[in-house]
C-alpha cells in the first residue's frame, strides 16, 4: 500500500516537475548574501534576472567579507530609483520588480532596509563571539540527532515489523511478504538519512562560510540537473527529469511485484486453482499492469508517444532481426502459458534432462533435476522437441521391470514370485494391478516382464530400485536363479589346424631339429608335426 501511495504521489508531481524545466527561463533570480535569499529580482527589458543580480551579489559579498564600512542608499537615475552602495550602483528598481499596490520608490526603500539588515547580520556572524556561541549548539544538535536515529531504529524494530510484516494468510507455516520487509527497511534508511541531512543543513546555516558554500553547491547542482539536454517529442528534458522518470519506473516495478504477490497469497490460493494456473494468471497480470503503467507514466510525464511511432517501428524490425532467438522464446513462453502443455510441478523429460518444473517465465523455464540442480531451459525447446510430461493429465505411470531366470525354472512359480514382490509396497498402486508377461526365450534365460503402476513419477528410480531388491530376495527364497550370459564352443573335427607365419614356423623347426648329441647315439628328437 505504501508503494502504491508513493507511486501516486510521484505521478501527480511528475507533470509539475516537467513543467518546471520549461518555466525555468522566465523564473526570477534572487539577490543573495552569505547564502541567504533576500528578495527576488525580475528580468528587465534589456537584461535577464541572472544578469541583474550577478553584480549586486558580488558587491555585497565583498563588502561583508572585508568588513569595511558601507552605506546603502537610494537615488533617482533616469526617473527610476537606484540602490547604491557607497555611491556605487547596485541595482535599479523597475516596475516589474514592484508588486501591485506599491510604488517603485516604496519597493526601493524596502529593498534598502533589507540589504542594510543583511549586511549587519553578515558582519555579526563573522565575530569570534558568535562562532564560540554556535559551536556548543552545533555539537548538541549532532548528539540529539545521533540519539534520535538510534531511538527511531529501536522503535522501528520493536513495533512496526510486528504490525506490518505479519503474514497475510493464516495457514500454518506461511511466510510474510518480503516486499513489505524491503519497504520498511528502505523507509527506515531514508528517515535516518533525512535526520542527518537536516542536522547538517541546520548547523551549516549557523555559519556564513558553510552556508554560502552549500548555497553555491545547491545552485550549481540545480543548474546542472535542471538544464535541458534531451530533446524528445517536442520538449527538452533535464537530468533531473530523467532521474525522476527512472525512479517512477522502479517504484512502478516494485508496486506491480507487490500486487502480484498479494494476488497470489490473498486471492488465487483461496480459489482452489492449481498452482500452474495461479502462476500463469499472476504472470499475465504482472506484465499487463507493467505495460499499461509504463504507458500511463509516459503520458503523464508529457512524452508524446505518437512521436515515437517511427522509432518504435524501426526498433521493432531491428529487434526482430537481431534477437530472433529471444523473440522465438518469448512467443513460445506465451504459447506455453496459454496452451499449458507443461506447468509448475510437472515432472518432465526433455532430451536427456529429467526434472520438476518450478517456474515458467516468459523466455525460459526453470527445471530442478533429481540431483537438485536448477536447469534453465529455453521455452522453444518444449515446442520444437519431443517432451515427455509424466504429470500431464494424470500422474499415474507404468514401470516395466525386465526379469530373466534360468532355463528349467517353473514359469508359474516365477510369476507368483514376481507378483509376491509387489505386495506390501505402498509406492505401487493396487489398481491397476501388477501384471507379469512371459516375453520369450532368450539366449541364456527365460525372459519375463513385470508391469506395475505408480502415481509418483519423480520417484520412479527409487521405486524401481526398491522393487528390484524385493525381486532378488524372493527369487532366492524360491530357489530361482538369474543366469549370466555364457557361450559353448563345439568343434566338428578332432584336429585343429593352425596357420602360423613363416618366421615362427622356421624358428619352431630349428628348435625341434636333432642336436649333434642326438646324432651320436642319443635319443632322437621328435619330429615336428606335419601340420603345424
Amino acid at each position: 500500500m505504501a508503494a502504491l501511495m508513493a507511486l501516486a504521489i510521484l505521478v501527480v508531481m511528475a507533470p509539475f516537475s516537467g513543467a518546471g524545466a520549461q518555466e525555468a527561463t522566465v523564473a526570477p533570480a534572487f539577490l543573495q548574501l552569505d547564502g541567504n535569499r533576500l528578495f527576488p529580482v525580475s528580468a528587465s527589458m534589456d537584461y535577464t534576472a541572472d544578469q541583474r543580480v550577478e553584480r549586486a551579489n558580488r558587491l555585497l559579498q565583498e563588502v561583508v567579507a572585508t568588513g569595511s564600512p558601507a552605506r546603502i542608499g537610494v537615488k533617482e537615475l533616469r526617473n527610476l530609483p537606484v540602490i547604491t552602495l557607497d555611491d556605487a550602483v547596485v541595482l535599479t528598481v523597475t516596475r516589474r520588480d514592484t508588486p501591485e499596490g506599491l510604488t517603485v520608490q516604496g519597493q526601493a526603500e524596502l529593498w534598502r532596509q533589507t540589504l542594510t539588515a543583511a549586511i549587519k547580520r553578515g558582519r555579526l556572524e563573522r565575530q569570534p563571539a558568535y562562532v564560540v556561541r554556535m559551536v556548543p549548539i552545533s555539537l548538541g544538535i549532532l548528539g540529539a540527532t545521533f540519539l534520535l536515529q538510534r531511538l527511531l531504529g529501536l522503535l522501528w524494530r520493536r513495533y512496526l515489523p510486528s504490525a506490518l510484516t505479519q503474514p497475510l494468510v493464516s495457514e500454518p507455516g506461511s511466510q510474510p511478504l518480503r516486499a513489505m520487509d524491503w519497504l520498511l527497511h528502505g523507509v527506515l534508511v531514508i528517515l535516518r538519512l533525512g535526520l542527518w541531512m537536516g542536522a547538517i543543513l541546520v548547523i551549516a546555516g549557523f555559519f556564513p562560510v558553510t552556508r554560502l558554500l552549500i548555497s553555491r553547491l545547491l545552485e550549481a547542482l540545480t543548474k546542472s540537473l535542471g538544464s535541458p539536454f534531451l530533446p524528445l517529442g517536442g520538449r527538452s528534458y533535464s537530468v533531473l527529469d530523467v532521474f525522476v522518470l527512472v525512479a517512477l519506473f522502479l517504484v512502478l516495478v516494485r508496486g506491480v511485484a507487490f500486487l502480484k504477490g498479494l494476488l497470489q497469497i490473498r486471492v488465487l490460493q483461496r480459489t482452489g486453482i492449481e498452482p500452474g494456473s495461479q502462476e500463469a494468471i499472476a504472470f499475465v497480470l504482472q506484465y499487463g499492469l507493467l505495460f499499461l503503467g509504463t504507458l500511463v507514466l509516459l503520458q503523464l510525464w508529457g512524452l508524446d508517444l505518437t512521436s515515437l511511432a517511427l522509432f518504435a517501428s524501426v526498433l521493432g524490425v531491428g529487434v526482430g532481426l537481431g534477437l530472433q532467438g529471444i523473440a522465438k522464446n518469448l512467443i513460445s513462453g506465451l504459447i506455453i502459458m496459454f496452451e499449458r502443455p507443461i506447468k509448475v510441478n510437472d515432472f518432465v523429460e526433455v532430451g536427456d534432462l529429467q526434472g520438476t518444473v518450478t517456474r515458467v517465465n516468459l523466455r525460459s523455464t526453470e527445471v530442478v533435476t533429481l540431483d537438485r540442480i536448477s536447469i534453465i531451459v529455453p521455452n522453444a525447446e518444449f515446442l520444437e522437441s519431443r517432451v515427455v510430461n509424466w504429470s500431464h493429465g494424470s500422474s499415474v505411470a507404468r514401470l516395466k521391470i525386465p526379469v530373466g531366470v534360468a532355463y528349467g525354472s517353473d514359469c508359474q512359480v516365477v510369476r507368483q514370485a514376481l507378483l509376491e514382490a509387489c505386495h506390501d509396497l505402498s509406492d505401487i498402486l493396487a489398481t491397476p494391478p501388477p501384471q507379469v508377461f512371459f516375453k520369450g526365450f532368450g539366449e541364456s534365460s527365460l525372459d519375463f516382464q513385470l508391469l506395475v503402476w505408480i502415481n509418483q513419477p519423480r520417484r520412479q528410480y527409487e521405486i524401481r530400485s526398491a522393487l528390484n531388491f524385493r525381486i532378488e530376495a524372493i527369487l532366492r527364497q524360491h530357489d530361482l536363479s538369474v543366469p549370466f550370459p555364457q557361450r559353448d564352443l563345439h568343434l566338428r573335427n578332432e584336429r585343429l589346424e593352425v596357420a602360423l607365419p613363416p618366421a615362427i614356423t622356421d624358428a619352431l623347426l630349428n628348435r625341434l631339429s636333432p642336436t649333434p648329441h642326438d646324432q651320436d647315439g642319443g635319443t632322437p628328437a621328435p619330429a615336428p608335426p606335419v601340420q603345424g
